[in-house]
């Protein structure tokens, strides 16, 4: 096998990897919550600050990609947004799947 097919293959699992996770714990959010994962503030002080941040690196391509979807659907934007939406949602799935693999390789 070439060494660009294995890179495309771990590409490819990293951001399956990515985006899996970000949508299991933006449905957790969503069932203790009732209300879906979203770019804000989740408390006031430092260790909220801190667990925002951790939240919001997890869960940002499910947020983006629905936000981008919601407006394609409701306001009828541009397709061009929902492809941007669309690649930057998979840029953060294999970025964070690439962390995750990393992290549980490590750990192992």
């Amino acid at each position: 096998m070439s060494n660009l097919l294995r890179d495309l293959i771990i590409i490819g699992y990293a951001s399956t990897v990515g985006f899996v996770t970000a949508g299991i714990v933006a449905s957790f959010y969503k069932w203790v919550t009732s209300e879906p994962a979203r770019f804000t503030m989740l408390g006031q002080g430092t260790p909220a600050m801190v667990t925002t941040f951790v939240f919001c690196a997890m869960t940002g391509p499910i947020i983006v990609l629905d936000r981008a979807v919601h407006l394609r659907q409701t306001e009828k934007g541009p397709i061009s947004l929902l492809l941007g939406g669309l690649l930057v949602a998979a840029l953060w799935s294999c970025c964070s799947g690439i962390l995750l693999v990393s992290l549980i390789v490590a750990f192992r």
